[in-house]
């Protein structure tokens, strides 16, 4: 047992570059624990991911990893599948000159998220960028998010955006931000794939309006049915928050006809008047997705037919 304890100990030593902190009144400690506070965020251009598929995604994606504080108390108690992938993201993390300190369980639970605490919390350089270096993924449909405020809902309509092949997202209004390390781990680390801007929502309606972009807004009176909307041509899905739904100035913008807006509702058949904003995006999401796979189906029918009249 012993022999086994040193070694694990070699292979942590190995790939470490700082001294274990073991008080959690360290001052590092705490300025990493103040990055849990929007403001701080926004002042130093850091944010914290919280476990390892994250910070993996993160690593894959090349955003900047400043440096990776793990709990090395832990590392023995951990499975020989877990202890490799462990000691794997910490060289990748190293590789791409992140700084690597460990601490004992005391200080580490201080920075550590609640008890879905998986050994590991990454310090990183991220946020949205601004608007006019946005570049999203050509001929894919987009979200645009006004005021979405419960960082849950952000998170998960990241996920949905990364399944169905969204080709970017841009925030605006009084919302939660995307480096918000609960975005982060509700997104389960899509976040860091899918191009993100933010930006106010008057500068979003005058990007639209440059590109004469086609929006598709969701509310709860729209005059469309959710999948009687033509998705195929890659419109803007808007998307308001569930307590004040978008912006009055988009729809003053639609009634100036300065932007091409349709409303889209979906239909709710019971009691509650609205559906989760998270799942509404879902559902847009891949009906955008379906009309996409349709109209490329028909397009390669329509080649083949011509090619077998020739």
């Amino acid at each position: 047992m012993v022999n086994k304890e040193i070694a694990e100990l070699s292979v942590l030593q190995s790939i470490t570059t700082t001294e274990t902190i073991t008080s959690p009144s360290n001052a590092r400690v705490r300025s990493t624990m103040k990055l849990r506070d929007a403001a701080v965020r926004r002042e130093t251009g850091l944010t914290l991911i919280d476990g390892q598929r994250e910070i993996q995604r993160c690593l894959t994606a090349k955003k900047e990893i400043v440096e990776i504080f793990f709990d090395a108390d832990s590392f023995a108690s951990l499975s020989d599948t877990d202890k490799k992938n462990f000691e794997l993201l910490l060289r990748e993390a190293s590789a791409q000159h992140a700084s690597l300190t460990p601490l004992s369980t005391r200080p580490f639970s201080k920075i550590a998220f609640g008890n879905r605490n998986e050994g590991l919390v990454a310090v990183a350089r991220f946020h949205a960028g601004v608007l006019v270096d946005f570049k999203p993924h050509p001929s894919e449909p987009l979200f645009i998010l006004d005021g979405i405020e419960k960082p849950g809902n952000l998170g998960a309509i990241f996920r949905s955006a990364d399944a169905a092949g969204i080709g970017g997202i841009i925030l605006c209004g009084k919302g939660t931000d995307a480096s918000n390390p609960a975005v982060i781990r509700a997104s389960l680390g899509t976040v860091f794939s899918v191009p993100i801007a933010c930006d106010t929502t008057s500068a979003v309606i005058q990007w639209c309006i440059a590109r004469e972009q086609n929006i598709v807004a969701a509310t709860p009176d729209g005059s469309t049915h959710w999948h009687a909307v033509e998705f195929a041509d890659q419109p803007a899905i808007l998307l308001g928050s569930e307590a004040h739904g978008i912006s009055s100035l988009w729809l003053e913008a639609a009634t100036k006809k300065n932007i091409a807006l349709e409303t889209v509702a979906l239909p709710m058949r019971g009691l509650a008047d609205s559906l989760n904003v998270s799942a509404t995006a879902a559902v847009l999401a891949y009906e955008s997705l379906r009309q996409r796979e349709v109209s490329a189906e028909n397009s390669n029918v329509k080649v083949h037919q011509k090619h077998a009249s020739q």
